[in-house]
């Protein structure tokens, strides 16, 4: 299938706004669904809607089979070793914080040092600044070259022997550039340090394997990956997933209650307090059946075909300031970030909205590298399978009369 044809799967993509056409370019921050997860998502809450893990009648024994599939399914998705080392979440963000407060607050020492990149979206940034706060541990960053990579010299003197965490994203929302997480990873081992990625922005446009790229821990969100809001997934190692305490208490993560005593649940219950998201789940199942239809290579070619587009005509319009696309890796993804000189990025992409295009305008949750690019805001476009040519097409007309509009 090509990008035209994967179009007919997504029902919003037909509609108009402000009386044009739709243009989605907001996919770094949430991608469309499909009927197919549509149908699943109806399908478990109109035919097997009932609570997981607590009944003993047929709608809750199904509704815990579904639950478990999906584990499963994630597992085998992303390659991890055992089904018990997914942990479902609300989203990355959650998920990320629970490594941050079962981990960090309970391994890291006074003196210790936890190594983040500049690049990293807040989830993965201020969780880690209020562990190393509490637990009086110093946070240093990995700085980029001038291609928006991550400096290879900060990786090998920042990571030293008192290192004992090291975040990384996989894919910056940002730049929209890939990480070598393998080869922050193996630094982090050699020093006696855990890794944790944030795969927010890498699961849904590339294959991914937890176990080739060493990640201790892993962090997604489904709703980046096609799925509907409300479901993310931690991956963790099982040997240091058991090593940590609960995140949150309450029902499904105990074994036993006394009166002043409590023991916790085996993984991944422990991690799984209260109601879970079955319908959320069904509809992750779904949208990894549907991308792993088409290969990821397929995804990876049309993501790149319309980069290669984009970016010529672009670097055409004067007017137009590019941030993390001069890179001479192959190490692209689709997203571009930009601004039109004299004009605010907010009002970019609201001159852009009325013209049917949607973008994303603002710090995009990343405000150190903002700073470090010397830039408040910009604005970003993102691409996914269902994305065009005439898509481009139109959101670089609609760029030409940004000026226009603003009487510049």
């Amino acid at each position: 299938m090509n990008s035209v044809e994967f179009r007919k799967d997504f029902p919003i993509l037909n509609r108009k706004m402000n009386g044009q056409p739709l243009v989605y370019l907001d996919n770094g921050a949430t991608t469309q669904k499909p009927e197919h997860v549509v149908r699943a998502l109806c399908g478990y809450y109109g035919g097997c809607n009932a609570n997981p893990h607590r009944g003993a009648y047929e709608l809750s024994v199904k509704a815990t089979e579904i639950y478990e599939q999906a584990r499963a399914r994630v597992q085998r998705f992303i390659h991890a070793a055992r089904p018990e080392e997914i942990i479902f979440t609300k989203n990355a963000t959650e998920a990320l914080n629970l490594v941050a407060y079962s981990y960090g607050l309970n391994f890291v020492q006074p003196g210790d040092e936890i190594v983040i990149s500049v690049a990293e979206h807040h989830s993965n940034l201020v969780p880690w600044q209020r562990v190393a706060g509490q637990r009086g541990a110093k946070l240093k960053y990995i700085y980029l070259e001038k291609d928006g990579n991550l400096s290879e010299d900060d990786i090998e003197t920042k990571i030293t022997e008192k290192t004992k965490i090291v975040a990384v994203t996989q894919v910056s929302n940002v730049l929209g550039l890939v990480n070598d997480v393998r080869r922050v990873a193996d630094k982090a081992h050699s020093v006696g340090a855990v890794c944790v990625v944030d795969g927010a922005q890498s699961t849904a446009h590339m294959q991914v394997d937890v176990q080739q790229l060493g990640a201790d821990f892993f962090a997604f969100s489904g709703h980046k990956l096609l799925s509907p809001m409300g479901i993310g997934v931690l991956y963790g190692r099982k040997e240091l997933l058991e090593t940590m305490p609960p995140f949150l208490m309450g029902g499904d993560m105990i074994e036993y209650v006394e009166e002043q005593d409590t023991t916790f649940a085996e993984l991944p219950a422990k991690f799984e307090a209260g109601t879970q998201n079955v319908g959320g789940a069904a509809g992750l199942t779904a949208a990894i059946d549907y991308l792993e239809q088409f290969t990821f290579a397929r995804i990876e070619q049309i993501e790149k075909e319309l980069l290669d587009y984009a970016l010529p005509r672009l670097r055409e319009l004067p007017f137009i300031e590019l941030y993390g696309c001069d890179t001479r890796r192959n190490n692209k993804t689709g997203i571009i970030t930009f601004n039109v000189k004299d004009v605010h990025p907010h009002d970019v992409a609201t001159i852009l909205d009325a013209q049917g295009v949607a973008i994303r305008a603002g710090h995009h949750c990343a405000q150190p590298l903002m700073r470090y690019l010397g830039q408040n805001a910009t604005c970003r476009a993102s691409f996914y399978l269902y994305n065009t040519r005439e898509d481009i097409d139109r959101w670089i007309e609609a760029l030409q009369q940004v000026r226009k509009v603003m009487r510049l």
